[in-house]
């Protein structure tokens, strides 16, 4: 079992500053973190967009915080874009909705008129 945020696998010294802004200061303050969520919270607290590529990082030190073993970041590329994807489609949802899960009808300005013709 890793013992030092150092010594897990895809941390170097940008990744551990990002634990410091992020509070983080030992493996076990990963175990129940979610990767999406610390990424936005790194963005929030540095006022700037990091690269999503933060979040495979964030996925494979969460892993291996709760004993996987450690592999590449870049592995966990596709389960982050995919988890993104269901987020963005659910916010998409929630947005076409009138706060009881109902769809709303398309606005009058959208609706095709066969009138003129």
């Amino acid at each position: 079992m890793v013992r030092r945020l150092a010594d897990l696998a895809n941390v170097g010294p940008a990744t551990l500053r990002d634990f410091e802004v992020l509070g983080i200061a030992e493996v076990s303050d990963l175990k129940r973190r979610e990767a999406i969520e610390l990424w936005r919270e790194l963005c929030r607290r540095t006022n700037q967009r990091h690269d999503p590529c933060c979040i495979d990082v964030f996925m494979s030190v969460i892993a291996q915080a709760n004993g996987a073993d450690g592999c590449p970041w870049w592995k966990f590329t596709p389960e982050r874009k995919r988890k993104m994807a269901l987020e963005q489609s659910g916010n998409s949802r929630k947005r076409r909705t009138d706060g009881g899960g109902v769809a709303k009808p398309a606005s009058k300005t959208h609706q095709r008129s066969d009138a003129n013709s």
